[in-house]
């Protein structure tokens, strides 16, 4: 047993240096991917909604693309893809340049997409719960299209979309760690090389499991205090 906690200890002789930067790691990347694939969503949910039909078919494809393809392809797909693209444009241009894609930013470009795809169906639901009447009411007093998304929709949508957000923004923490194929050194890389420098596996895994089941409980009590005080506004009318 102390020959276990000792491998846990942080210091020279243990892992819990390294555990802990792959914990800061897998919360950054999910915190920095979660407002873009909100954004993203939001938008090709408006895109979704817009009378242009390229627009509307724009936007299925779009979903139907990063819904379709497993995460990790879409993950390679922007790691390696991306950097022999630039290349290639910058060769083309007559520039002798090297461009390499860093691990964290692939990651939140890619996990970022898949995201915003899921996102965006929420978003569009939330929109169909607001009744029509609400648009019309708002204009009908003179209110624009932009001040009516603000003051009006916007507060509706996000009563209405936080809980699908919330179960979406759980499955992004976890698929976080796909990252670690690519090189990141988040949870789940930084206890895989210390399960293959110990030889024990079984411990260091465990630890990955239960690092990730402490970030989702506490990513729900956050959540649910979140949606506590988002409800306290009263139901959508």
């Amino acid at each position: 047993m102390d020959g276990l906690l000792t491998l846990l200890s942080f210091g020279p002789e243990g892992w819990g240096d390294d555990i802990a930067a792959g914990v800061l790691v897998t919360v950054s990347l999910a915190l920095a991917t979660l407002p873009l694939g909100l954004v993203l969503g939001f938008v090709v949910a408006l895109g979704k909604k817009s009378e242009e039909p390229s627009l509307r078919i724009a936007c299925g494809i779009y979903t139907t693309i990063f819904r379709g393809l497993p995460e990790l392809l879409t993950l390679f797909l922007v790691y390696y893809g991306a950097q022999i693209g630039v290349q290639q444009i910058l060769r083309l241009l007559g520039a002798e340049i090297t461009i390499e894609i860093s691990a964290f930013a692939a990651g939140m470009v890619a996990l970022g997409a898949v995201f915003s795809a899921y996102a965006s169906e929420v978003f569009v639901s939330a929109f169909k719960a607001i009744p029509a009447g609400q648009y019309e009411g708002a204009y009908a007093v003179g209110l624009s299209r932009w001040q009516t998304m603000r003051n009006v929709i916007a507060p509706q949508l996000i009563r209405l979309a936080l809980p699908g957000l919330s179960n979406l923004w759980l499955i992004l923490l976890k698929e976080t760690a796909l990252v670690s194929v690519i090189g990141l050194s988040d949870i789940l890389r930084q206890t895989g090389i210390a399960a293959r420098v110990t030889k024990e596996a079984f411990l260091f895994f465990s630890v990955a499991c239960l690092l990730y089941l402490i970030l989702a409980l506490l990513s729900s009590i956050a959540l649910n205090a979140i949606e506590r005080r988002v409800s306290a506004g009263g139901p959508a009318r």
